[in-house]
């Protein structure tokens, strides 16, 4: 059973423990700062944070004794000179379907945001907005941007050297702390039979894989639909929220879209929607997989994009065991009246039989028994940006 959880905040880092049979949180670090995720390298043991200062911008923080103590990285995230984007101004336009219209931008790129951090042997990954994947090969002495996946044709090409095509098939994400409506990437996923295959999603345009350790990148969104827009079989512009794979059977991959619930048995190669709106498991933002069971995962579903709040006012976790052929609702423990919270991307794991997840007001639940019964083990917390189990 896990006894420790990593717990990122709008206000510090916290480490929440099991002791003598109880949870108890504790501020680790980055008191009053902005800690977008936490997680522990399983490679080296080091804690690392993810913050964002809306002063000083973002930066990354390292602990090397369990959170006992932080320091600023020797080497932060930057985007090399040239670096640029094509971006999209949205304005309003009475003309249009959707109300609004979009200007195609050429933008220097800067980081408005450290978003994920994910880890392989030997290899730390960042994905940052506006879109960059970093990539540090020497225990994060140095960080260097992923150049195919940034020039890659979906984004219109290299504008290193050039205008490219002018045109971009990534669209943006409202989560910049910048304010600035521009793409993300805030899934890593390293396979853990072949480090040289890793997974990335981004908001907003889907699922992206290399097998050759990032050299070439390609789009793995089939039987996705773009349920919202004039044309739902496009193969980019698809919002998932999140993914996770199944670490002991890395073929099974989650995800939870903007439009639903998505799963994968063939390591990405295609998708199935497992959503069952007619009990409100559908629209969310996490999602976590089971570390054994490819066919298990828990998701914290919200109302709907229009009412980003909890179904009906009664706070539930939903769970599968058939690969999304059915889902168990579990609300034992958990508020079931007056209910507001949401649930970031970021804020949902599991581990050796224990779920978790904290939700942007504050509140921290934690279940011993893989979701059936659920104790809030802190309510007053900040909001809550991200949960891992070290």
């Amino acid at each position: 059973m896990a006894s420790r959880i990593l717990v990122g905040t709008r206000k510090g880092t916290f480490i929440v423990e099991k002791q003598n049979g109880q949870w108890k949180p504790r501020l680790s670090g980055h008191a009053g700062g902005s800690v977008n995720y936490v997680a522990r390298d399983p490679y080296t043991g080091k804690l690392w944070a993810l913050l964002g200062f809306g002063h000083w911008g973002a930066k990354l923080s390292v602990s090397s004794d369990e959170g006992a103590t932080w320091t600023d990285n020797s080497s932060q995230i930057k985007y090399p000179e040239g670096a640029r984007y094509i971006g999209q101004d949205m304005y309003e336009d009475a003309s249009s379907d959707f109300g609004v219209g979009w200007k195609i931008v050429t933008r220097a790129a800067t980081v408005q945001k450290l978003w994920i951090i994910g880890f392989g042997p030997g290899a730390v990954y960042v994905g940052t907005i506006p879109g960059g994947l970093f990539v540090s090969r020497d225990g994060g002495a140095s960080f260097e941007l992923n150049r195919p996946l940034w020039n890659h044709e979906s984004r219109g090409g290299d504008l290193f050297s050039g205008e490219g095509k002018g045109e971009t098939k990534w669209f943006g994400t409202p989560a910049s702390e910048g304010g600035e409506f521009a793409p993300g990437i805030h899934s890593i996923v390293v396979d853990p039979r072949d480090p040289k295959r890793v997974l990335v999603a981004v908001s907003t345009a889907g699922v992206i894989e290399t097998t050759d350790g990032g050299e070439t990148w390609a789009p793995r969104n089939k039987g996705m639909l773009l349920e919202h827009t004039p044309e739902p079989d496009a193969e980019w512009g698809h919002d998932t929220h999140y993914i996770e794979q199944c670490e002991g059977d890395p073929e099974h991959v989650w995800q939870q879209n903007h439009v639903g619930i998505y799963y994968s048995n063939d390591g990405a190669k295609s998708w199935r929607k497992v959503s069952r709106p007619e009990q409100g498991v559908h629209f969310g933002f996490p999602i976590t997989a089971d570390a054994k069971n490819g066919r298990t995962a828990w998701v914290v579903p919200g109302k709907s994009d229009q009412e980003r709040i909890a179904v009906g006012g009664a706070l539930f976790v939903a769970r599968t065991t058939d690969g999304g052929e059915t889902w168990q609702e579990m609300r034992r423990g958990l508020p079931q009246e007056q209910a507001y919270d949401v649930v970031y991307r970021h804020a949902l794991a599991n581990k050796e039989g224990s779920v978790a997840f904290g939700s942007t007001t504050g509140n921290l639940y934690v279940s011993d028994d893989g979701g059936e019964s659920w104790t809030a083990v802190a309510n007053n917390l900040p909001p809550i940006y991200s949960v891992k189990f070290a």
